[in-house]
């Protein structure tokens, strides 16, 4: 199953060699907590580190200002391409509550190991790292792809910090909708029987949504927020808004669960005499996993590292969240699996808490020993055919 142990150890002793520098980044970002497409400070940090290490990098590549590639191509040849994501924007108000600035580091460490081996033995491959802002808000990999950067790409890895190790934990497709009521304003006092209520419009939309998951699938969720509630207590709203976020397991779910979200939402406005506008946003996919890669992973992280692994079945049954990764694996094959960051409390992912943990020595050995993994993943599938053979045929199968 392994590649021959020389070209293991070279890839592992250059994410070593690298890992204080990494931890530093890791920091830098941390600290500097930006929101999506504005992580200006992040994207040039990661660019003028990258060019140190010899990489080619484009940076404000693909039309966007925050986004990079990194890209080093071995003298032997092109061979198969390998590419990675780093992640760096963060959350409103909690800032690196998801460990964006771990996922950060992993996919620099991962190019560099990779890198090392193709310097060292002249092998034909090329690693590629795209910067992609706005994971959290903004779906910048999907914005990537439109651009065509995953064109010529064999396989996309990257991962992802929490509170638990999983290849398998499945990531839920998502597509937000916004929706609007119009009304007509009037004194709630003196003359309210002028008014048509935008604001009944909404809670009744909220209350329609809550009543609508007793009836979904355990795998779907439906949540939101109104943005917009009126302007005075004395005044009936003649406007008021909301974000609403749908989830399915597949894509096949979501899409049978958008007809009846907008129901609801329709049903609001006739029964309140206001007119709705409803505007559903981009669709992002849920996660395919490739069984051959996630396999790989949890072999690296457990025989190298002494990470245990639930089940698959287990996994499978594992609540979490939606990432623009999953429309990656719609195009290429590759994965996103998560890794403890052994937390010193029990926080998860989008806590405060969480927030503080992204930046402890624990968090970031187990990032190293999770971008070790990762790119012994890569390795093999730079240079076993049949792997990398496995790997394909389980992406193409996956599209059927």
């Amino acid at each position: 199953m392994e590649r021959p142990s020389e070209y293991a150890d070279t890839a592992l002793k250059a994410i070593e060699d690298v890992s204080d520098e990494l931890r530093d980044i890791s920091i830098k970002i941390h600290e500097n907590p930006e929101l999506a497409y504005e992580e200006r400070y992040a994207h040039n940090l990661l660019v003028n580190y990258l060019q140190e290490k010899g990489f080619k990098v484009t940076p404000h590549a693909f039309g966007l200002e925050t986004a990079f590639v990194a890209e080093f191509q071995s003298k032997a040849g092109k061979g198969r391409v390998i590419s990675f994501n780093s992640e760096y924007d963060a959350l409103p108000e909690i800032g690196h509550a998801c460990g964006h600035n771990l996922i950060a580091i992993s996919g620099v460490g991962a190019a560099i190991g990779l890198k090392a081996v193709l310097e060292k033995f002249n092998i034909k491959g090329t690693v590629k790292l795209f910067g992609t802002p706005a994971e959290e808000k903004g779906s910048g990999k999907i914005k990537l792809i439109d651009a065509g950067a995953y064109n010529g790409v064999d396989v996309s890895l990257m991962v992802h910090p929490g509170p638990v190790n999983g290849g398998f934990i499945p990531f839920l497709a998502i597509q937000p909708v916004y929706v609007e009521y119009f009304g007509k304003a009037a004194h709630a006092s003196a003359r309210p029987f002028d008014g048509i209520n935008a604001l009944d419009a909404i809670i009744l939309a909220y209350n329609n949504i809550g009543l609508l998951r007793q009836q979904i699938l355990p795998t779907n969720r439906i949540h939101g927020i109104i943005t917009n509630g009126g302007v005075s207590p004395n005044v009936i709203p003649e406007y008021t808004s909301g974000t609403f976020y749908i989830r399915g397991i597949t894509m096949k779910d979501l899409k049978a669960l958008q007809p009846r979200v907008h129901k609801c939402f329709e049903a609001a406005a006739e029964a309140t005499g206001t007119t709705a506008k409803i505007t559903w946003g981009k669709e992002i996919y849920d996660v395919k996993i490739n069984e051959p890669l996630a396999s790989r992973y949890e072999y690296y992280l457990s025989k190298k590292f002494g990470r245990t692994f639930l089940p698959k079945v287990i996994q499978s049954t594992i609540s979490s969240g939606s990432t623009d990764q999953g429309n990656v694996t719609y195009i290429v094959p590759g994965f996103h699996p998560i890794y403890d960051i052994r937390a010193s409390t029990p926080a998860s992912n989008h806590q405060r808490e969480f927030t503080a943990e992204c930046k402890s020595k624990n968090a970031h050995e187990e990032t190293i020993k999770a971008t070790s993994g990762m790119t012994l993943v890569g390795l093999d599938f730079l240079l076993d055919d049949e792997f990398a053979k496995q790997v394909k045929n389980s992406f193409i199968k996956s599209k059927l």
